[in-house]
């Protein structure tokens, strides 16, 4: 005995109905997930900035530290790059959901 095959396919009039409330709130959750990474981007470079120029200045004032603070910045503007990279991984995950 063979049994038929179920037929995925559906009649136009018969497709399910979707709540509206629920894709109004997955679009909303992509916007905000894209300001949420616009603004960790935003923040991440305007971080980095200020960093390096309060470096740059340190250096013009005091040359023979030039080795210390560099090896701080790179510091500092790594561990601002994997907040950011965390962060977005965040957004990402909240978009998709």
């Amino acid at each position: 005995m063979t049994a038929e095959p179920e037929c995925s396919f559906r009649r136009p009039g018969a497709e399910r109905s979707k709540p509206e409330g629920g894709r109004r709130e997955m679009e909303i959750g992509n916007i905000a997930a894209g300001l949420g990474a616009g603004f960790t981007v935003f923040g991440a470079g305007f971080g980095i900035a200020r960093l390096a120029a309060a470096a740059l200045e340190s250096m013009g004032r005091q040359p023979e530290a030039a080795g210390d603070l560099r090896t701080s910045m790179i510091i500092a503007a790594a561990l601002i790059e994997g907040i950011a990279f965390f962060s977005l991984v965040i957004c990402i995950i909240l978009a998709t959901k």
